[in-house]
């Protein structure tokens, strides 16, 4: 999980970002995990999707296995990041939204 800059709350959120024209939800996953956190993840699988304020505008969550790579953030964007253990993670007030259901996810079965 990731602190990013412009957020207050969560402290820590999942890693974010946008499709590109021409790449698939799986390229951007990669590409998005890559640039952010510097890891590098494999097996990713959609998870569900949520409604997103913006005219065009979709948010699909995403589940993968990390592959290599150490954390390394450019400190403007995101400022920290590590991982967590389930225990360790603060869940959101309410689930309605896709971040709440990946982590209630996570934290039942992993």
């Amino acid at each position: 999980m990731a602190r990013h800059s412009y957020h207050e709350y969560p402290k820590y959120a999942l890693i974010a970002g946008f499709v590109e024209a021409g790449e698939s939800v799986e390229e951007a996953v990669k590409r998005e995990v890559m640039e952010e956190v510097g890891i590098e993840v494999e097996d990713i699988e959609y998870f569900g999707s949520q409604s997103w304020p913006f005219p065009n505008s979709l948010i699909i969550g995403c589940i993968c296995k990390y592959k290599s790579g150490e954390i390394k953030v450019d400190e403007n964007e995101i400022t920290k990041a590590k991982w967590f253990k389930k225990e360790e993670i603060e869940q959101p007030p309410s689930n309605i939204y896709i971040f709440s259901r990946l982590l209630k996810n996570f934290e039942e079965n992993y």
